[in-house]
């Protein structure tokens, strides 16, 4: 079995091969005009993004982590405010948060999508309750109707973290349309990746889009002149020729993730190896792009699984294995132990399986092989 083709997690050169010489064009363009910040690629993408997320305003800058840390400073969210949010997520869901010196509040998520627990939320708000960040975790939306309303019920701001869901959907209706704000990343790992960190923000406030654009550029109007205290986070004009390219592409991806999605679905309960762990949910409400396949492996032997796969020769990865209330950085927040169980369940559980667009079903025969000789081995040891 170890000297069968490696298959990896993740393998953005294959992604990117087809389009390099198209890319390089738009890359010399852009060297060509000299505009590098602020380039009609920059105000085309927003465009072409706010027309895919169904919204009148879309606003680039330079990360999906700033994405939601200029959404919250567009809303004056600071000390003395409290933001509810899921702990099982990345870092800059809460860090944003903390940077503004208002208050996490964490909520559990459910057991079958990972996503926050819409019918956890409403317990969780106080009256220094100021906005809700669900995470559209994995590429799957949160029950963002329902969230909303619970937001729109209370006078409670949503802001969509969006950054692993660019073109999924909810009731046929797509991320980053729901909210007040909706974040996006455009790091390389994501299913509209770029060759390194950009971001974009969607609304259709103007005036909520107009905030953003200040602030996303030092707070500066007219030149030199500074009416708020902004920051500078801008998306390049590289950046925004690269992933205009991938976007005309992105339907064609997004549907091969599905199509290896199902395509696992089957080839694990075929094998049965659905006996042995739990696959992903989809909700029959949302429209998945499959920016993680992701499994749960119970009874403890999560590592012991990924550790059989790596040797191998099978990429995998475990996000996220610390959830947030319990990192370091964050020990200050209160959280009331057994208050999260879900959570922290996950984190023991969770691993991730290759998805990527250009996975081959034979490399997905391979991963499946290998799942299964990990059971099998377990089967004649305790035999």
């Amino acid at each position: 079995m170890a000297d069968e083709p490696n298959v990896p997690l993740l393998d953005v050169g294959r992604g990117n091969a087809p389009l390099r010489q198209e890319m390089l064009a738009a890359i010399g363009d852009v060297i060509d005009s000299g505009r590098f910040l602020y380039g009609p690629d920059v105000s085309a993408l927003e465009n072409e993004i706010a027309t895919l997320s169904q919204v009148d305003h879309a606003i680039g800058c330079a990360s999906g982590s700033d994405a939601l840390l200029l959404a919250l400073m567009a809303l004056e969210i600071g000390p003395g405010d409290e933001v509810i949010v899921p702990s099982f997520t990345f870092f800059a869901s809460v860090s944003c948060i903390e940077r503004l010196g208002a208050t996490p509040v964490f909520v559990d998520i459910l057991p079958d999508t990972f996503n926050i627990d819409h019918t956890a939320i409403e317990a969780a708000i106080t009256p220094a309750t100021r906005a809700i960040i669900p995470v559209h975790l994995f590429g799957q939306c949160a029950a963002i109707d329902k969230i909303c309303q619970i937001g729109e019920k209370h006078g409670i701001a949503i802001i969509e973290d969006a950054a692993q869901a660019i073109a999924s959907a909810y009731h046929s209706r797509p991320a980053g349309s729901w909210g007040r704000i909706g974040c996006f990343s455009f790091y390389p790992t994501k299913n509209l990746g770029g060759m390194g960190d950009g971001g974009m923000m969607t609304t259709n406030d103007p005036q909520v889009a107009d905030r953003l654009r200040l602030l996303s550029a030092h707070g500066m109007r007219p030149r030199y002149h500074h009416r708020a205290l902004g920051i500078n986070s801008r998306l390049d004009t590289f950046q925004a020729a690269v992933l205009r390219i991938k976007l005309k592409h992105l339907p064609e991806a997004t549907a091969s993730r599905q199509k290896n999605a199902t395509r696992y679905r089957d080839m694990l309960q075929a094998a049965d190896l659905h006996k042995q762990f739990t696959l992903p949910t989809l909700d029959p409400n949302a429209y998945h792009v499959w920016n993680q396949y992701s499994i749960r492996v119970p009874d403890g032997q999560r590592d012991a699984l990924r550790e059989h796969l790596a040797s191998n020769g099978v990429g995998s990865e475990i996000y996220y294995p610390v959830p947030m209330h319990q990192q370091e950085c964050f020990a200050h927040v209160t959280v009331e132990p057994g208050s999260l169980p879900e959570t922290e369940r996950a984190a023991a559980e969770i691993l991730n399986l290759p998805i990527f667009p250009e996975l081959e079903e034979s490399e997905q025969e391979r991963v499946v092989s290998v799942l299964r000789g990990f059971y099998e081995g377990r089967q004649k040891a305790a035999a």
